[in-house]
């Protein structure tokens, strides 16, 4: 009998405590992990300008297990911003023009932003940035989270990123020409 009532006491004990750790858990699922959560801004610098256009760039790096992709960015120094990529025109000349989609930072990787390369570009600067300041980003994700941060401004002679939509090209060496009549 001693035996029974010692295995009954220890069955309802189990029972009572498997109640217990339900009734903890949770039905909901855990919170989705947000794009900006896995990305690091390294190595982050912003061309000097007194007024007009000008780049920042930096080193992107994911440090999640998925693809992150970055649709906008902003900033208190420019009225207007857009992600910018050095492509191949039609005449062969290098242009500068908007990066469809965004920029993707591969899942454990790094998406470099350079002159001369993939940049966000300061479409209107509202007050001179100059040499030694700092000022702020904001990048937007495409899950619509975002994460800021601070860049230096340097001065830097290369690269010189003119943009006019369909009236300039940029070439390998930094230095602008004017586009064919068509706007390529």
């Amino acid at each position: 009998m001693n035996l029974s009532r010692r295995t009954s006491t220890l069955m309802a004990a189990l029972s009572v405590t498997g109640l217990i750790l339900t009734g903890c858990s949770s039905n909901e699922p855990a919170a989705a992990a947000k794009e900006s959560d896995s990305v690091v801004v390294r190595e982050q610098w912003v061309k000097a300008a007194d007024s007009g256009m000008t780049a920042a760039f930096a080193e992107l790096q994911n440090t999640g297990d998925s693809d992150v992709h970055v649709v906008g960015a902003s900033s208190p120094a420019s009225s207007r911003m857009e992600l910018h990529e050095m492509a191949t025109g039609a005449d062969g000349a290098m242009m500068m023009r908007p990066k469809e989609g965004g920029f993707v930072i591969p899942a454990g990787g790094t998406h470099v932003l350079a002159a001369g390369g993939d940049h966000l570009m300061l479409m209107d600067v509202t007050s001179p940035l100059t040499p030694g300041a700092d000022t702020e980003f904001t990048l937007e994700f495409e899950d619509a989270s975002s994460t800021t941060f601070t860049a230096q401004v340097r001065d830097f002679a290369g690269a010189q990123e003119n943009y006019e939509p369909g009236t300039m090209n940029m070439n390998m060496d930094g230095s602008a020409t004017p586009a064919p009549a068509h706007g390529g």
